[in-house]
């Protein structure tokens, strides 16, 4: 719980609860502090995670990207709804034909817990894309946040197999893709998972294989890793693709769509695996923005280089404060030697260090590993202002960090580029504050400590503000 006073800017700055929550969603990914369950379903390189368990030839991976895109395509520009909203949760739209299938109910269920207050499922289903490209062997893709769960389910509006070239021509224009983008899209949607029997019957037969349960035919070659074998293998005959080799040709759109330009995009694909990464990266970074009319997103969220998390700020009836807290350096190198230390100020203006903790287990990563992250915790009990009574205390206005790697080396402060950053002790809890009850709901009591110069206080669901 964040105790302090939080007002709008332009830019992000900490503290911004809606920016912290989103940030930590996306860079937060695994390891110490993992903000969502998103890595976790993943099972790691090779994403062949599936997580009802015993079940076979599928994965999350490939659920979680075809999820997004099933929710994102029913987009209406004429109506300014569909997008990336997370209406497919409603039985309504789980059981239309274009979603056939338990990948969608699948992932909804998995990702029940994740949502809050500043993070929607809308936003999770964005993020689990996210998540698995990155961390399926695919590019980068970047997350903006700020995306509104709709209160019921849209109009239809997902392409299905059966329907020819420019029925999909038409859907992907109204969806904001031409037609070199609709291939790009699908082949980047169709480097992970397959086509499955239980799903759709007419298009995979029984495969009778005790190791895939659900009789998942692989679009190519190499079904839980993200590449481009999805072109390699169709560009050299050799693809096993079942929306392209399907016996009843009415079934092939995926035939019908990497051909409908000559084969010039998949052959591009073909050749450069990092032509067609640095295309999924642009393609689906767009997809997931499509959301309905009025819905104002945030700038691509990067990671802050230092920010705190968990600072609280506790009264105590003998008198003293007790400020606590952690702060993540972003993506260091691995030093033993590092020192961290916070610089916090009281109310008459003197500066007060505290040399800050780290353990080896408190490393965190992000995008498959690509960046790495390290907390320091802090936990000190600033001494009462003994020149006035006791309930006059010295508070704390704010902090900064001084990082130095060894300890003769040169001191790097991280202040925000001279924001600093800013602490409130006008309202605090206290630790007299108890659970009361054993029961659901728990009952609790609050005890606030008040600074006399406050007018109001009041009391949301994740922090307490004065104004």
């Amino acid at each position: 719980m964040i105790l302090t006073l939080y007002s709008p800017c332009a830019a992000y700055l900490w503290p911004s609860p809606n920016m912290d929550d989103l940030e930590s969603a996306r860079w937060d990914a695994a390891g110490y502090n993992v903000r969502t369950s998103i890595t976790g379903g993943l099972g790691g390189p090779g994403c062949s995670l599936f997580f009802r368990g015993a079940n076979k030839g599928r994965s999350n991976a490939a659920d979680w990207i075809r999820t997004a895109f099933h929710d994102m395509a029913t987009y209406d520009p004429v109506t300014g709804t569909g997008g990336m909203d997370a209406s497919i949760r409603f039985s309504d739209e789980l059981a239309r034909a274009e979603n056939a299938g338990t990948g969608f109910s699948n992932t909804v269920s998995f990702f029940r817990g994740d949502p809050g207050r500043y993070l929607s499922m809308a936003d999770v289903l964005a993020l689990a894309l996210v998540y698995s490209v990155e961390n399926c062997g695919g590019p980068e893709v970047d997350f903006r946040g700020g995306r509104i769960d709709a209160s019921g389910p849209n109009l239809p509006g997902v392409p299905e197999p059966q329907q020819d070239l420019n029925s999909h021509l038409t859907a992907f224009e109204r969806m904001g893709f031409n037609r070199e983008e609709m291939i790009g899209l699908v082949a980047c949607g169709h480097t992970i998972g397959g086509v499955q029997h239980t799903a759709l019957p007419d298009i995979v037969p029984e495969l009778n294989d005790p190791n895939n349960e659900d009789s998942n035919a692989l679009f190519d070659s190499t079904g839980t890793a993200f590449d481009n074998n999805v072109a390699r293998d169709y560009m050299a005959g050799t693809t096993s693709n079942p929306l392209v080799m399907n016996t009843d040709d009415t079934f092939n759109s995926d035939k019908r769509i990497f051909s409908s330009d000559g084969n010039a995009t998949m052959a591009g694909f073909a050749r450069s695996a990092q032509g067609f990464a640095e295309t999924c990266s642009r393609l689906f970074s767009r997809m997931i923005d499509v959301v309905p009319r009025g819905v104002q997103l945030t700038e691509v969220i990067a990671p802050l280089p230092v920010k705190p998390q968990d600072v609280e700020l506790m009264y105590s009836d003998t008198g003293k404060l007790t400020f606590s807290g952690q702060v993540r350096l972003w993506n260091p190198t691995e030093n033993p030697s590092r020192i961290v230390n916070m610089v916090w100020a009281d109310r008459n203006g003197t500066q007060h260090t505290q040399r800050l903790l780290h353990t080896p287990d408190m490393v965190g990563s992000a995008a498959g590993g690509r960046y790495r992250s390290e907390w320091y915790t802090w936990d000190v009990v600033p001494s009462a202002n003994t020149s006035n009574s006791v309930t006059e205390l010295f508070g704390i206005t704010g902090m900064h960090f001084e990082i130095a790697e060894n300890s003769s080396g040169t001191v790097r402060v991280e202040d925000q580029q001279g924001h600093g950053f800013p602490v409130s002790d006008a309202v605090m809890f206290s630790t007299t504050s108890c659970k009361t009850s054993d029961g659901w709901p728990s009952l609790g009591r609050y005890d606030v400590a008040v600074r006399h110069s406050q007018s109001r206080v009041y009391i949301d669901s994740d922090s307490l503000l004065a104004r």
